[in-house]
């Protein structure tokens, strides 16, 4: 990794870590859900940059056109907007960003703002395969740098989780896939640099 990589401001970016996605009863369930929330929890405490996370909100009044096909085979999840499904299970540090969006893709003028040209954008939460993969590919198309943890994702299922990862792979530089462990070694290389 290259020095001018390591200097980077970095951004954690908490994709739809949400009661949806977490309940056992949910249309939406993602099984390894629990476990991906004490990775996220560490890497919070090792990032010194700021933390977003972002919320998954259904829009009941305007479906339109493929969003109402969706809504009728996801009938459950037609929910309003402060439907407890979409409250964040996770602590949100004081200082902390919130951005709620009614598309996969969480990457719009709001976390542009928050992610500026030239920071690394670390990407964590769920689905992987979903929201996690559409914010990746709309944030690079923006020509941000992307780090997508694997262990700090999941996805709808183990297969799913293995494709996906393989896809954002494919899109390296502009998409890096690292353990939890490799990205912590990293940030306590970069601490060790700057002391």
């Amino acid at each position: 990794m290259s020095a001018q990589s390591m200097d980077r401001p970095t951004v954690l970016v908490v994709i739809d870590m949400q009661s949806g996605f977490q309940a056992s009863t949910s249309q939406w369930c993602v099984p390894r859900y629990d476990e991906v929330v004490p990775v996220i929890e560490a890497l919070g405490a090792s990032i010194t940059g700021p933390t977003v996370f972002t919320r998954f909100i259904a829009n009941p009044q305007d479906q339109q056109g493929a969003w109402q096909a969706y809504y009728q085979r996801w009938d459950e999840m037609s929910l309003p907007e402060d439907a407890p499904e979409w409250d964040i299970t996770m602590d949100v540090p004081p200082g902390s960003e919130t951005i709620s969006k009614t598309t996969f893709s969480k990457w719009g003028p709001e976390l542009a703002a928050l992610v500026p040209a030239g920071a690394e954008m670390v990407l964590t939460g769920v689905a992987t395969d979903c929201c996690v993969l559409s914010t990746a590919l709309g944030a690079v198309d923006a020509g941000r740098y992307v780090t997508v943890v694997a262990d700090a994702c999941a996805a709808v299922s183990d297969e799913a989780q293995v494709q996906t990862l393989a896809l954002l792979e494919l899109l390296s530089p502009m998409v890096r896939v690292v353990t939890s462990a490799d990205f912590l070694a990293r940030d306590t290389s970069r601490e060790s640099a700057t002391a």
